[in-house]
């Protein structure tokens, strides 16, 4: 099938069009095609895998790997039969399956005469401007010096509260820290289905779908056993991608050319389309920065926020969640909870509480003391919706 092109249909017929994935691509690649059903490593999987990316890289497009497989293959060596529920078991497996993961990337990069470079991520250092901009240049001076990054969360430093989750986040989080207009899911299912395709027979392949879609939370599952994302995570993790204009791909790795295949536009899985354009860097980095409470705005506000992207004053916030500091990022919801942005805030949560509904002339009464007129500014903020 052909990928289609943003706000065309799709036709019965596969003539091809004028759709292009661009020219930087995140390919993240799902334990459950990389570690041969908990049996270790499935090195000739992963060597054609490579050799398809070495492929598209000659073709003109940059890549960035995004590689689970590290806590499985660890499991496999330590001969744990199921995923550890500890934290610091994780931390042990994760630390073990990496050796053996990097190595076997390694060696068949090497074959092409091409270097990898290993790239650890947590969120403290995307939630850090200057962290942010470091990695963002870390990566694109990679690429530019020909080296494939092999992109993991640190697996082994991390703590409940800061980790990704998942690697399907990580890499649309790190779509989103190098403006790539591609994310490439490959996981051992085709694509997402109408129902689940090993318990339905009539279960449909959805060829494309918009990121908004709600049937995309309909159709999505859980997790398998040495993965942690199922389908659910992929869903949000390209609605994630699709905020800073990013279109994501879900496919089988198993496939026959999965990767090679989408220079010329066509997939063998499921295309969901971003509804947005490429964000500039600024506001690439505030969409992927998590939020640590919630702003909720009344119906007012939340039209002038939709249809003009104003500042956001206190005056038009009915209600305010969470915990945070003046210089965190908040998300702005509207009264059916659709998040419509998230910015940075110019006051603490116990002063935004203090201070909704009320207008910004009355700031310095109620506070003692005034900072700014806005919750926050529309140069700090990024809308998402």
């Amino acid at each position: 099938m052909t990928l289609v092109p943003k706000g065309e249909s799709r036709s019965n017929s596969d003539s091809s069009d004028n759709y292009s994935p661009g020219a930087i691509w995140v390919v993240k690649i799902g334990s459950s095609i990389l570690t041969a059903n908990g049996k270790g490593l499935d090195v000739a999987l992963i060597g054609d895998l490579v050799d398809q990316m070495v492929e598209v890289r000659k073709s003109g497009v940059q890549i960035v790997l995004v590689s689970s497989g590290a806590v499985a293959e660890g499991m496999t060596r330590l001969g744990l039969k199921v995923r550890p529920a500890s934290l610091h078991m994780l931390q042990a497996a994760a630390a073990v399956g990496q050796m053996g993961l990097i190595q076997v990337y390694e060696s068949h990069f090497q074959r092409h005469n091409m270097h990898t470079a290993q790239v650890l991520l947590t969120h403290d250092d995307l939630r850090s401007r200057e962290r942010y901009l470091n990695a963002r240049n870390t990566l694109k001076n990679l690429l530019s010096l020909g080296v494939m990054p092999v992109v993991n969360e640190n697996d082994t430093v991390v703590t409940d509260e800061i980790r990704f989750g998942d690697n399907d986040t990580l890499a649309a989080l790190v779509a989103n820290l190098i403006g790539a207009s591609t994310v490439v899911l490959l996981t051992d299912q085709k694509g997402l289905f109408t129902s689940n395709p090993d318990k339905d027979a009539d279960a449909k392949l959805i060829p494309s779908a918009m990121s908004a879609d709600q049937l995309l939370d309909e159709v999505a599952g859980d997790g398998g056993v040495l993965g942690q994302g199922g389908m659910f995570t992929k869903v949000n993790a390209a609605r994630m991608a699709a905020r800073s204009g990013a279109s994501t791909v879900i496919a089988s790795g198993r496939e026959a050319r999965c990767i090679s295949q989408l220079t010329q536009g066509l997939v063998t899985g499921t295309l969901i389309k971003s509804e947005s354009d490429l964000l500039v860097a600024r506001k690439q980095w505030l969409a992927a920065l998590p939020a640590l409470g919630v702003l909720h705005l009344d119906p007012g506000a939340a039209r002038v926020i939709r249809e003009h992207g104003r500042s956001v004053l206190a005056v038009g916030v009915e209600a305010v969640s969470g915990e945070f500091t003046r210089g965190d990022v908040v998300s702005c919801v509207d009264e059916s909870g659709i998040e419509l942005g998230r910015g940075l805030i110019n006051y603490s949560s116990e002063e935004a509480e203090v201070l909704r509904g009320q207008p910004s002339s009355e700031i310095e009464a109620i506070l003692g003391y005034i900072g700014d007129d806005e919750l926050i500014h529309r140069d700090n903020l990024v809308m998402l919706a």
